[in-house]
């Protein structure tokens, strides 16, 4: 066994958003003797390769639309230049990075000491993280958190390897002239949206008939629909057979949908698969602390962040339950009460109901709470009631029909009281507008609070308080 090099209270494997936070909380608020080690740049997913550029591009891509939609409002815009993909890239790494050491500077401040480097579990108390310059570290910690979060998947289709990830997706120096997206989670709808709306050729491949179908019918159907009126190629009840190299900047996929059931080819010069991530464990030695997981690889926790060893913890994408950012954040401060707050924060833990979550579609997408086919399963039919509308913007009243994006509501409501028990949004601005109603649905709000909140008018928003 080599010898011990440094000894904490807590050490936490994983420097993004969870990890981070929790690492502060117990460290710079409640005085534990903290270490953290991460392998890649800090910020994890949501900060390098996921929510924040993604935010930043669909910015792009939004403006892209909003001068295409200039000319119905009487705009005469005349480009002088294309759109400068590469320099744009490039500021969105600066801006990344500028993060990356926000983020080292608040571990200062909070007293967490910082090891770059990969971890590896060598018992229930002991750690080893091999840092950059190969040399190696041994912690002892009395209480260990893994917050190592998820990687994206490839398939094993012949000539896989020539696509890309969405951690590849910010990777790309120029706009591709013709990418095929296979997935239909969000990662794929959104990446899809901005593709297009950036200048490339988009087709999306699905397995089914509809995208985002962990969301609410209407939501599915209309999202569907509108991508579709934009000039988004659909291919649904698709799969994809092999990929083939055509030449030094294209490639070739052969594959089935719905249209081309005996097969078909696309030339493309970008593939990115988007069909789901995995938990970043495979080197993390989890079995020399006998730590359990599930059937896909997520370490097992209980509502509070336990493992089944009594001084381990995890937390955010590694535990598979709701692969969000602000999820994660929330868990690992709670924890970090819970750990080290004393008495008064022993029953601390992050309530995992009515979370809401954002879908940076074209439009915008917005949801918490139950389903409508969910409520119905969960309260029976008799006991539900919904109330929905759909109608055009005030903002599309200049356009021409066929220019006009939907706007769609749904609120699906439960028992003699009429509590709001679920919220399904789309349509532009949606996200910003969730963030208010999640409060309401999330303090028991009932369709009556709603109706006498008074309407701010003219609003997309007032639907919500007007629905009959």
């Amino acid at each position: 066994m080599a010898p011990i090099s440094k000894e904490c209270d807590f050490l936490v494997i994983g420097g993004g958003s969870g990890g981070l936070a929790c690492a502060r909380r117990a460290s710079g608020q409640w005085g534990a003797k903290t270490i953290a080690v991460e392998s890649n740049r800090l910020g994890g997913t949501c900060v390098n390769v996921g929510c924040v550029p993604k935010k930043v591009t669909w910015n792009a891509a939004a403006i892209a639309e909003t001068l295409h939609e200039a000319v119905s409002y009487g705009f005469q815009i005349k480009e002088t230049a294309p759109f400068d993909f590469k320099t744009f890239k490039h500021k969105r790494d600066d801006y990344v990075k500028r993060l990356n050491g926000i983020y080292e500077k608040n571990l200062e401040k909070d007293h967490v000491e910082y090891l770059h480097g990969r971890a590896h579990i060598l018992s229930k108390n002991e750690v080893e993280v091999v840092l950059d310059n190969g040399s190696k570290e041994t912690i002892r910690a009395k209480k260990i958190l893994l917050a190592t979060g998820g990687h994206p998947n490839i398939p094993k289709t012949p000539g896989a390897e020539m696509g890309i990830t969405s951690d590849g997706f910010f990777d790309l120096e120029t706009l591709p002239k013709r990418v095929a997206l296979v997935g239909a989670g969000y990662i794929a709808v959104e990446m899809a949206g901005m593709f297009h709306h950036l200048g490339s050729e988009t087709h999306l491949f699905i397995r089914h008939e509809t995208f985002l179908r962990t969301f609410d019918p209407m939501i599915q159907e209309t999202i569907v629909k509108e991508y579709e009126r934009q000039g988004i190629h659909i291919h649904r009840n698709s799969s994809q057979s092999k990929i083939e190299k055509k030449d030094d900047k294209w490639m070739t996929m052969h594959y089935t949908d719905k249209s081309s059931p005996d097969g078909n080819t696309l030339d493309i010069d970008c593939l990115l698969w988007a069909i789901g991530r995995s938990p970043e464990v495979e080197d993390l030695g989890l079995e020399k602390a006998g730590v359990k997981q599930d059937q896909k690889g997520h370490i097992i926790v209980d509502d509070y962040q336990n493992t089944n060893v009594d001084n381990i913890y995890s937390l955010g994408d590694v535990c598979g339950k709701i692969e969000l950012t602000p999820v994660a954040i929330a868990a690992g401060r709670q924890l970090g009460n819970r750990l080290f707050g004393g008495p008064e924060h022993k029953d601390a833990k992050l309530d995992y109901s009515n979370i809401p979550s954002v879908v940076f579609a074209h439009p915008e997408v917005g949801s918490i709470g139950l389903t409508e086919q969910e409520a119905r399963d969960r309260y029976g039919d008799a006991d539900v009631k919904v109330y929905k509308t759909d109608f055009t913007a005030m903002y599309y009243s200049m356009m021409k029909p066929e220019e006009k994006a939907p706007t769609a509501f749904k609120v699906v409501c439960a028992g003699k009281e009429e509590k709001v028990v679920g919220l399904h949004i789309l349509g532009s601005g949606c996200a910003e507008m969730l963030q208010g109603f999640g409060v309401a649905v999330k303090m028991g709000a009932r369709k009556r609070d709603f109706d006498s909140c008074v309407a701010i008018h003219p609003t997309s928003a007032e639907e919500l308080v007007t629905l009959k």
